[in-house]
């Protein structure tokens, strides 16, 4: 049984996790951290290390920030519009990139189309891959069309390899496909483990900033929707993308977590094509491009990404539940707020749905964050509920309160603008103060109450309450 040592030397033993990094003074089969069984490992630590005189040791230059003169460095332009207003214009030279996402979601489909439209004659971007072989990527660059004649690849899994060919090759754009598969003989730990994934990050780092070389690197995401390994990679890191989007949809979204270069508000969209990722123009259209006619449970929404108002389609589907406790599915939409616009509508609007499943889902696999869309789904809902559609020309935004109350939303006029452009005739949407300039109509609610009767889905009639006592 291996046991707490203190030596001679001042020197003690303890044991860290490979997998989460959490220490301890004994040994044990599991770490009692993270659960993961056989990572501790036996690491030295010395207490008897000689500490430099404070005399001795030389202070740092101070800068006087009214001296310093901000310099504008030039953005490298990828070809992708919607990329480089996601990096907010273009890759910043020495940049350390993190771009997560999901399997199969198109992360090496998106760094191979940057690399072929940045390299060209008189610039070569370097393909670092520790899952893939020089043939399996060229397939895929054929696949996509791709000009592949400035592209280098290198094969290779060792961290200190990698950078030493970085800082001679000096490309103008270097790909670590994915950093999982890194690892540096200085630590004993498998690849992928905590200390490993760190590591390598931080030797990246100092590459990328001490030869001005952005650098992409590819992380995987764990079944929590997290990318696996410490959190601290993505606070070492300049910038941090997610690939969203369902596998079986053609939309992918682009989404900054953090960008030390730009805001961390934009987005960009694309469509996955046998080609690669195209840039999608014109979102609102896509978005919209299929929906029904007449179908009872539809409403137009506007949720705002950034600077960019996107107006997409909710729909709902209200039928008598077959089990003891009715069901709630969302797709695209968060469920537990859905299921408290339901108590809501039920307290408030005195619209029993608790002997009814109530299923919404985003059209088009889009993921709604924000509660601007809050009036929409409640009345989604209710439309279906009733079965009574809603009219195809109105788009409703608002965020619902507890008390049944409709309050105002941010960057209300541009999604206004945003409904005429598309063609909408009226907007349903809280008081509105500011004036807006244009055709469209605007209708103003102050409750959930008076949303619900200005379409007459307020209350039940006497035939359905008839029906209803009838199947009780």
């Amino acid at each position: 049984m291996a046991q707490y040592n203190i030596m001679n030397n001042g020197s003690r033993t303890i044991y860290e996790c490979q997998k989460c990094g959490a220490q301890t003074t004994k040994w044990a089969g599991r770490c009692l951290d993270c659960g993961a069984w056989g990572t501790l490992v036996e690491v030295m630590k010395s207490e008897s290390q000689k500490v430099m005189a404070a005399e001795k040791i030389p202070t740092g230059k101070v800068v006087n920030f009214n001296e310093v003169t901000g310099k504008d460095f030039a953005r490298i332009k990828t070809g992708l519009g919607e990329f480089d207003q996601v990096l907010g214009g273009g890759i910043v030279p020495g940049s350390l990139v993190l771009l997560g996402g999901e399997p199969g979601i198109g992360k090496s489909t998106l760094v191979a189309q940057l690399a072929a439209s940045i390299s060209d004659e008189s610039k070569t971007t370097l393909y670092v891959s520790g899952e893939e072989s020089a043939e399996q990527v060229k397939m895929r660059l054929d696949r996509l069309g791709l000009n592949s004649k400035s592209l280098q690849f290198l094969g290779e899994t060792n961290i200190d390899i990698i950078c030493s060919t970085t800082t001679k090759l000096k490309p103008a754009l270097a790909i670590v496909d994915s950093i999982q598969t890194m690892a540096t003989p200085e630590l004993p730990s498998e690849a992928g483990s905590v200390n490993q994934v760190r590591a390598c990050t931080v030797k990246l780092l100092e590459v990328a900033k001490k030869n001005n070389i952005p650098i992409f690197i590819i992380g995987h995401v764990t079944k929590e929707g997290q990318v696996a390994g410490p959190k601290t990679l993505e606070h070492l890191v300049d910038t941090v993308l997610y690939l969203e989007g369902d596998r079986f949809h053609a939309y992918r979204l682009l989404r900054t977590v953090k960008n030390r270069f730009g805001s961390t508000d934009e987005i960009g969209i694309f469509e996955m094509q046998s080609g690669g990722l195209k840039e999608v123009k014109n979102p609102s259209a896509i978005f919209l491009e299929e929906r029904d006619e007449n179908i009872a449970g539809s409403a137009i929404t506007c949720v705002v990404e950034g600077s960019r108002p996107l107006l997409v389609e909710i729909q709902s589907l209200v039928s008598r539940t077959y089990f003891g406790y009715p069901q709630r599915r969302s797709a695209g939409f968060d469920l537990n707020r859905l299921q408290l616009l339901i108590a809501v509508l039920g307290k408030r609007a005195s619209m029993n749905l608790g002997t009814h499943d109530v299923h919404l889902n985003v059209a088009g696999g889009y993921k709604i964050q924000e509660p601007a869309c809050d009036l929409a789904v409640l009345l989604a809902v209710a439309s279906a509920f009733k079965n009574k559609t809603l009219p195809r020309d109105m788009i409703i935004f608002g965020e619902v309160g507890l008390g049944g109350e409709v309050r105002a939303t941010g960057q209300a006029e541009k999604r206004i603008n945003e409904a005429e452009k598309m063609g909408f005739k009226e907007v349903l949407t809280p008081n509105f103060k500011q004036p807006v300039k244009g055709k469209i109509k605007i209708t103003k609610v102050k409750n959930i109450l008076e949303a619900l009767k200005y379409f007459n889905l307020d209350g039940k009639n006497l035939k359905e309450e008839k029906e209803e006592n009838a199947e009780n």
